[in-house]
């Protein structure tokens, strides 16, 4: 398959019908039934059948389609931040990070960078907290991560950024939600969030709460289920803080524990481009008086 029979598949899922696709493809109606016959053929599936007049996609065709739509967003975003090296930057570099995580400062970060290197464009690239894999297969070249996480994965350095406490996230019409700082027993009869991927630190918080302070739980399966959870009044959470972001809805109040995140940033330890090194020595510097979100 090409990326222009990927186009034809797209729009006559997002249509499902043959002459709508063909009309918003600028084709013939027989061109465009002649190439899904030979994509079926190639993949060896069905992907649509006909009931009457109308199509009907299977439940095949509906994963591949789905499948095929995140290759052609991933493509095109390739496509469009090589458009931006080749016409004005000599080259980039690519920042892992979880979503929401080290945007208080990183904007500044890059500022000062770009000052120093203005043919060098540097790129976020957010994802889930936890998953790693673009780092390790070499897809980025930095990563905001927490600093021992990857110490037994060899030929990587992690250089420390700042501590970032936890937090007690509840709505702002909580009746928490004008203290300066909350403790365990401030939670006492609450229902708290839990699970979602909780790092180690977070989860022996977690635990020790629902222990000691009759505190009641409520399972869920990630971060942002859990901000909707505590936005209809469910309950109440608790959270790195680096995991911060800028809701109204929310009022994030710094929880009394010993625990505490050391947020690093990780680099390979076979780069030798001087501006990849130069700009983790920028992010130390920019957060080297940082102790948490603002």
């Amino acid at each position: 398959m090409d990326f222009k029979q990927i186009d034809y598949l797209l729009e006559i899922r997002r249509t499902m019908s043959l002459n709508r696709a063909a009309e918003s493809l600028k084709v013939s109606q027989p061109t465009l039934s002649y190439q899904l016959r030979q994509i079926e053929a190639e993949v060896g599936f069905d992907i649509f059948q006909r009931a009457g007049r109308n199509l009907v996609i299977t439940p095949a065709g509906e994963q591949f389609c789905s499948d095929l739509f995140s290759i052609r967003t991933e493509m095109r975003k390739s496509i469009e931040q090589c458009q931006n090296i080749g016409g004005r930057y000599r080259e980039g570099i690519r920042v892992g990070l979880p979503v929401r995580s080290a945007l208080r400062l990183l904007p500044e970060a890059i500022r000062m960078f770009s000052e120093e290197y203005p043919d060098v464009l540097v790129t976020p690239l957010f994802h889930d907290y936890g998953e790693f894999d673009r780092f390790l297969s070499g897809d980025t070249d930095l990563e905001f991560t927490e600093r021992g996480y990857f110490s037994r994965s060899q030929g990587i350095t992690e250089e420390h950024l700042y501590d970032s406490g936890i937090y007690l996230i509840v709505r702002e019409d909580d009746f928490l939600a004008s203290r300066e700082s909350v403790a365990e027993e401030d939670l006492r009869g609450r229902t708290l969030m839990v699970g979602g991927g909780s790092p180690p630190q977070l989860q022996a918080v977690q635990n020790r709460v629902i222990s000691n302070e009759n505190v009641g739980y409520y399972n869920s399966h990630d971060h942002d289920t859990t901000m909707v959870n505590v936005a209809v009044g469910s309950g109440v959470c608790l959270s790195p803080g680096f995991l911060m972001g800028n809701d109204p809805e929310y009022r994030w109040i710094p929880f009394e524990c010993p625990e505490y995140f050391d947020c690093a940033v990780a680099y390979r330890e076979k780069e030798d481009r001087p501006s990849v090194r130069r700009f983790v020595e920028v992010l130390k510097g920019v957060y080297e008086d940082y102790s948490g979100p603002l």
